[in-house]
């Protein structure tokens, strides 16, 4: 799994952008909660082997790009959760998890055919 960094507000309008050709995740993650690091290990162990290798996973550090989050939440209209997967379809979250509901399997169901 390749995670690409989101630290900006700015990248959200190219990430709209992105998934209008192709789907786009995005996780975010607290570096100091133990269930969001479970959250996270479990996603990168499930991603490999998914048959999800078209879809472009975004990483958010919450602790340090917390107004980011604020601009995700109020963009794509979801409550802000940590940790949270979001996956993005053009330009609309069309699947929304958190904590230890997050899953490959039930994120896939949402991918557009």
């Amino acid at each position: 799994m390749n995670w690409h960094p989101l630290t900006s507000a700015e990248q959200l309008d190219n990430i709209i952008e992105e998934s209008k050709h192709t789907p786009v995740v995005i996780f975010k993650h607290s570096t100091s909660c133990s269930i969001s690091s479970t959250a996270k290990s479990r996603l990168e162990r499930q991603w490999d082997g998914a048959s999800v290798d078209h879809i472009k996973p975004y990483y958010l550090d919450l602790l340090r790009y917390r107004p980011v989050s604020n601009e995700i939440a109020e963009v794509f209209q979801v409550q802000h959760q940590s940790p949270q997967l979001l996956l993005i379809q053009d330009g609309m979250c069309t699947y929304d998890a958190s904590h230890l509901g997050i899953s490959i399997d039930s994120m896939k169901k949402s991918l557009a055919v």
